[in-house]
């Protein structure tokens, strides 16, 4: 979710949202535009991009009203603002005007910075809206979306819904709003697999789950669901390697905390976590196995075989067996 500073007044003569994520910086501007409104139902709104504000139009859009109305002026990708125009927002910070609400959209790079700086200087009300580029962001933005209106969901619910959308903020946000209209009580990881197991990525990488779990007719039962649903065979083959090297590379890795892991492995924290409960019951020798298993499966389904599907459900058996094989003798 978008953070705010200390100073959260929605009315605050500035508002400064920084950052690249579109549904986050959209949202801010829509939290100020709704508030004003509550203030004042005729809130005179103005977004504009950078070739709408020309020099001098600032001064028009806030000289003073006849009728003393509330407006907000909504000034999106303000680092490409021409140089007289950065003249003329900067002359309106040092004397904003009643009743007017500015809120500037910045990416937050080194383009523009001069205006960033002097905004922070007025004192803006800034809302952090950065890029989510890593996995535990966007799971935190599930979890708070589902906070935000009352609703209980599992982790787990939340963890499969963050791998069966992926990295687009607004589908997220869409599929939460989907989820907490449709179902009743608190949502699950069966909940969002009804809805959402039918995408590729999502369903290739159930397979593979299941089957590093040991979990063989779970996994049997995913493979036929993925495959009935259009799954190519060389995504769900894909999905198995990685999750078989996952547990190798783990297995093998020194001891320490998810982050240094993290840095040494190359996978996000969230996915140590995961791996880390899914290797219990594997040996060195059932890894060995299980990668055999994946290369002549994927032999199979790129053309080494005759039957795609027998040679993706015979590696989905080898891979939950090597995964009980701690224990065997």
């Amino acid at each position: 979710m978008a953070r705010k500073t200390a100073n959260d007044d929605l009315l605050a003569p500035l508002t400064l949202a920084v950052g690249q994520e579109e549904l986050l910086l959209d949202r801010a501007v829509q939290e100020v535009v709704a508030a004003a409104r509550a203030s004042d139902a005729d809130t005179d709104v103005r977004d504009l991009t950078p070739d709408q504000l020309q020099p001098g139009t600032l001064a028009e859009l806030t000289s003073p009203s006849l009728f003393a109305e509330r407006k907000v002026v909504v000034v999106r990708n303000a680092q490409d603002l021409s140089a007289d125009t950065i003249k003329d927002v900067r002359a309106y910070l040092g004397a904003p005007a009643e009743e007017i609400t500015l809120v500037l959209l910045h990416a937050g790079g080194a383009k523009g910075k001069g205006l960033l700086d002097a905004a922070r200087k007025a004192g803006a009300r800034e809302v952090a809206c950065p890029k989510m580029t890593k996995p535990a962001d966007r799971l935190a933005f599930v979890r708070g979306e589902f906070r935000a209106v009352g609703r209980s969901a599992t982790p787990e619910a939340c963890q499969a819904l963050v791998d069966s959308i992926g990295s687009d903020l607004r589908e997220l946000a869409s599929a939460v709003s989907q989820l907490v209209a449709d179902v009743e009580g608190t949502i699950d990881e069966a909940v969002v697999g009804r809805y959402y197991t039918g995408r590729a990525e999502a369903s290739s990488f159930t397979v593979a789950d299941r089957a590093v779990e040991g979990r063989a007719a779970e996994a049997l039962e995913a493979l036929r669901w993925s495959l009935a649903t259009g799954v190519a065979p060389v995504m769900i083959t894909s999905a198995l390697a990685q999750g078989v090297r996952a547990i190798g590379k783990l297995s093998s890795a020194r001891g320490g905390r998810p982050a240094d892991l993290a840095r040494e492995l190359g996978m996000p924290p969230w996915k140590i976590d995961r791996v880390r409960q899914q290797m219990r019951g594997w040996t060195p020798d059932g890894v060995a196995d299980a990668l055999r298993a994946v290369a002549e499966a994927d032999a199979g389904v790129k053309g080494g075989g005759d039957d795609p599907e027998y040679a993706l459900e015979k590696a989905v058996v080898a891979i939950a067996r090597a995964a009980r094989s701690r224990g065997r003798g």
